[in-house]
């Protein structure tokens, strides 16, 4: 069988395993003197997850019996995860749902909701409820409509497999000190869209491994999902709404190559007697099609509420050059901006090179940088 064929066979099998809840499968591990159990590969749980659903299709194998092939080198054994649920096509998953994202294939469960804002450019609409048009990127007006994202923790397994591909500490804070530039991260802490959400069930009590897990949630039989928020989560959301929360996100698709932009406002703090404000801002490629493609450059433009006009250029983006292909479609990555107005806009464009050479830019869609006005405190840390 070919490498294509194969792959829309297990895709195939991937579909009819979820809609008839079969099981899905951990990667593959081993376990090595001192180390413990250990993943093996770096296709991640997404390649091993979509490889493992064929087996319900064969005659069924011994409970962890260890398999020998081509692929699977000796002493290496699937493990039960749990099995799928049919995704929701209304309403929204509850606190402690767990799932498999649908594009970097990391397992997860869902803290809270967020009800954002999506601008997207794709979608014609000839009634504007809210226009984003930054000056010099055309003059189309957008419909926003709301759009259901999740907070959610990462499985610490699956993050060196993903790293590639999504960064695990792209959800920064500004630091509780005097120096203004100073951030840091939760690892493992993601956004995610109701559309990658790919819902399973699990008998395991601790089935995430995460450092925040038992912290923010507890186990309860009696609930479905059976895992419910510790006042610990709730407080912890309360206290950093304003820096955790997504309001507005931005897309637009330039042949076949959709960029979508989520702006978060991080606070403001003081340097040399005048107010810095600071975003983050988290962006994500997807290659819509099956030509192979790579990110060479990247050009932004930033426009401050004081009247600056920033132009940068530069190779890449945080310190990569991505491929994007029919196998690993997506990348997704973290940066961060200040400026010292309370509000400003920024949009450009990424230069992608193809297989012949050629090269081809593509928008990203403005978006604006918009500041708490009603902020009394800057963040200070991570409250508890």
């Amino acid at each position: 069988m070919s490498g294509g064929a194969a792959r829309r066979y297990v895709a195939a099998a991937l579909g009819r395993c979820r809609a008839r809840g079969l099981p899905l499968w951990e990667p593959l591990r081993e376990r090595l003197p001192g180390r413990g159990v250990t993943p093996l590969g770096t296709g991640g749980a997404a390649a091993a997850a979509a490889a493992a659903v064929v087996l319900p299709l064969l005659p069924p194998l011994p409970p962890r019996r260890h398999l020998s092939s081509r692929n699977r080198p000796e002493g290496k054994v699937l493990e039960t995860v749990g099995v799928f649920e049919a995704p929701k096509q209304h309403g929204k998953y509850e606190t402690g749902q767990l799932f498999l994202h649908s594009v970097f294939g990391y397992r997860g469960i869902v803290l809270f909701p967020w009800q954002a804002r999506l601008y997207d450019r794709d979608v014609a609409s000839p009634v504007t409820e809210k226009s984003e048009n930054a000056a010099g990127h055309g003059s189309k007006e957008v419909k926003g409509k709301t759009h259901t994202y999740y907070q959610v923790l990462i499985d610490a397994r699956d993050c060196p497999h993903i790293s590639q591909r999504s960064q695990t500490e792209a959800v920064t804070f500004l630091a509780n000190h005097d120096d203004s530039r100073a951030l840091y991260a939760i690892p493992g802490l993601d956004y995610v869209s109701h559309e990658d959400i790919l819902p399973y069930s699990s008998t395991d009590q601790v089935p995430i491994q995460h450092e925040l897990f038992e912290r923010f949630l507890m186990y309860d039989q009696t609930k479905v999902p059976p895992f419910v928020a510790r006042d610990t989560l709730c407080a912890w959301q309360e206290k950093n709404h304003p820096w955790l929360e997504l309001s507005d996100v931005h897309r637009e698709t330039t042949e076949n190559i959709r960029v979508t932009v989520i702006p978060f406002y991080m606070g403001m703090r003081e340097a040399q007697n005048s107010h810095v404000y600071w975003w983050r801002y988290c962006i994500r490629l997807e290659n819509l099609d099956s030509e192979v493609v790579q990110l060479r450059e990247r050009h932004w433009r930033i426009f401050s509420l004081s009247g600056t006009l920033e132009t940068v250029r530069g190779r890449g983006v945080v310190g990569r050059e991505p491929v994007l292909s029919k196998e690993q479609p997506a990348f997704q990555y973290s940066s961060h901006v200040s400026l010292q107005a309370s509000s400003g806009h920024m949009w450009g464009t990424f230069r992608f090179e193809r297989p012949d050479g050629s090269h081809f830019d593509v928008r990203i869609p403005p978006f604006s940088l918009e500041s708490n006005k009603d902020e009394k405190t800057p963040p200070s840390g991570l409250h508890w």
